[in-house]
């Protein structure tokens, strides 16, 4: 009985996990960029002590956002209608996640900026004097690929609102991205991409895109116009 019941807790706790992936927009947020990350440690091959301290901080973020949902959905049944105590509750439980995050985001920065400022360097070295007539190229590009996926994926949504992939983030991450091969900078791109994340987080909450339609749009702009820049100016 003691074995069953050990079975059943993991059961419960497997239960507990999906259904914050299948409820909580979030926590496939924290799920995927935790992937990213983990992906980015073997592919960076960080060293042991470096990769134990992202595997915490993904853990803490996953963790922090699990016991969220638990202490919303715990409130929501507590309570009928609006209850200013447990306006803190979620309020607090919100700024659990919240701090996790920012230590996740340094942590981060303090792992992967060297490395990914240094690799962008060297991809970027050959192009530097690229003249910025390449990026309205890039740019055009990206925006007729956004139009045939859209027009290939058949998803529910226009031209300009909806459909897979975003236009908006596609165009957001390739201007980010010639800024980094004409300049020649790794922090650069890296400020370009903070801004086109802006961009996608308000083609989110809108409710113009899904998560995943944003990153796939961000993707798209990024791999046409490195292949651009690559292809005219290697």
């Amino acid at each position: 009985m003691r074995s069953r019941s050990i079975i059943w807790s993991f059961n419960h706790a497997i239960d507990g996990l999906v259904y914050a992936l299948r409820t909580q927009r979030n926590m496939r947020i924290h799920v995927a960029a935790g992937a990213a990350v983990l992906g980015a440690s073997l592919f960076f091959r960080v060293g042991r002590a470096e990769f134990l301290a992202v595997l915490l901080t993904v853990a803490l973020v996953i963790a922090a956002e699990l016991v969220n949902t638990a202490i919303e959905a715990t409130v929501d049944v507590a309570t009928e209608g609006y209850d200013p105590v447990a306006k803190i509750a979620k309020d607090v439980a919100a700024s659990a996640v919240f701090v996790s995050a920012v230590v996740a985001i340094v942590v981060g920065y303090v792992v992967f900026f060297g490395r990914l400022t240094d690799t962008a360097h060297t991809l970027l070295v050959r192009v530097r004097e690229a003249p910025s007539h390449v990026s309205v190229v890039a740019l055009g590009i990206t925006a007729l690929a956004v139009l045939v996926l859209k027009a290939v994926s058949g998803q529910a949504g226009t031209w300009m609102r909806g459909g897979w992939p975003s236009g908006h983030v596609a165009l957001a991450t390739a201007g980010a991205t010639s800024i980094a091969f004409i300049t020649g900078s790794g922090a650069a791109w890296v400020i370009g991409l903070f801004v086109a994340g802006l961009v996608a987080q308000s083609r989110v909450e809108s409710e113009a895109h899904t998560v995943w339609q944003a990153l796939w749009g961000g993707v798209v702009g990024i791999v046409v116009t490195a292949a651009v820049f690559t292809l005219f100016w290697s």
